[in-house]
């Protein structure tokens, strides 16, 4: 067992506590990360304000990349001191849907996950004696985390731990879903809905993808113009504008032939269905409470229009994770742009108040 600082949730809607806990010890297949650095997500605040249910007390954070610290029996192909990025998504690869290639609704993940367990359904944590429970299978607002070996995906020695993080859920669901879900033309026409870390994951994956024009939208100039430094050919302020009349008039009175909508709002998917040309693809990455209806007018799901709902873009972190961090160190993915502050463990509340109003896009907690 390791006695280690962690950001533990008590209750919804209230700051998480900094306490000394406990982790390990390490069953078959685990590896032992110690974190290097972790971003704040919206799912994390999702899980705060009590618009996701959890049981607690619980430890939040999934975006986090760090240094393996110890191995378990079983495992191959990583070594004490390799550099990892972390993904939520561990799956059994015998199930129901693993066998339909669906690993992201995996039974044991959905079941274990839901309960804030480890993959085999046992607790690495503990809080004076008590199960503590971890969000994502990460629980990534410590010091160290426990994590079956799937989860830790090796980088390259040269990539930066706090830009790493941000693989792990962010930029993976955005990019992946220009990537792998859509799949934008070359010389196409691909509308973003909002410009958060999704939203501009997913405008680089178009970008990518060779999209002829890349039309970004949001309420917010700020991000706006980060979208613009990061590959948008043109950029929309929905709050002074009507955004659908905007990217019809761009696309020859047609619609974009991709709209991906990473804004979570119900104006954003209704919006994302009307500017999507007739035959087009959207992809909803976004989410409202899960509890609240969002109505649409049937006529403008109708024109043979392909809607498809992605939670992680398609994600293969063996693959997807290297090949993201090579892409940065040769300066075609950008990551830098959606670090909009740095903070340290104790700071965690406040790095979730900048989330609350907006004016972060990624906060990243160093632990080193």
């Amino acid at each position: 067992m390791i006695s280690m600082r962690a950001a533990v949730m008590h209750a919804t809607k209230k700051p998480l506590v900094i306490e000394t806990v406990e982790i390990g010890p390490l069953g078959p297949g685990d590896v032992l990360v110690k974190v290097g650095a972790a971003s704040i997500c919206h799912t994390d605040l999702e899980v705060l304000e009590g618009e996701l249910k959890y049981p607690m007390p619980m430890v939040l954070g999934h975006e986090v990349a760090g240094t393996i610290a110890d191995i378990g029996a079983d495992v191959q192909g990583l070594e004490t001191g390799d550099k990892v990025a972390l993904h939520w998504n561990p799956h059994c690869g015998h199930c129901y849907y693993c066998d339909h290639d669906q690993p992201i609704l995996c039974e044991p993940y959905t079941k274990n996950r839901a309960i804030g367990r480890h993959f085999d359904g046992a607790y690495r944590h503990a809080h004076d004696g008590n199960p503590l429970h971890m969000l994502m299978y990460l629980g990534g607002f410590a010091e160290y985390v426990i994590v079956p070996a799937q989860s830790a995906i090796k980088i390259p020695d040269a990539m930066p731990l706090d830009r790493a993080c941000l693989l792990g859920c962010g930029v993976m669901t955005g990019f992946g879903a220009a990537t792998h879900i859509a799949t934008p033309g070359f010389g196409e026409a691909v509308a973003v809905i909002g410009c958060g870390a999704i939203g501009l994951s997913a405008i680089q994956g178009a970008r990518a993808m060779g999209a002829g024009r890349i039309i970004a939208i949001d309420l917010d100039d700020k991000k706006l113009d980060i979208a613009r430094a990061v590959g948008a050919t043109n950029v929309i302020n929905a709050k002074d504008s009507d955004a659908v009349a905007d990217v019809k008039k761009l696309t020859q009175g047609r619609g974009a032939d991709v709209v991906l909508e990473s804004a979570g709002a119900e104006r954003a998917f209704q919006d994302s269905v009307k500017m999507c040309r007739p035959g087009g693809e959207i992809v909803w990455l976004g989410k409202v409470n899960v509890d609240r209806d969002v109505a649409f007018k049937w006529g403008t799901l109708m024109g043979e229009r392909n809607i498809v709902r992605s939670s992680y873009g398609g994600a293969r972190p063996a693959q997807d994770f290297p090949a993201l961090a090579q892409s940065y160190l040769d300066s075609t993915l950008k990551l830098d742009e959606m670090i909009t502050a740095r903070i340290g463990l104790d700071e965690i509340n406040d790095g979730f108040d900048l989330l609350r109003r907006g004016d972060a896009i990624r906060t990243v907690i160093m632990f080193d």
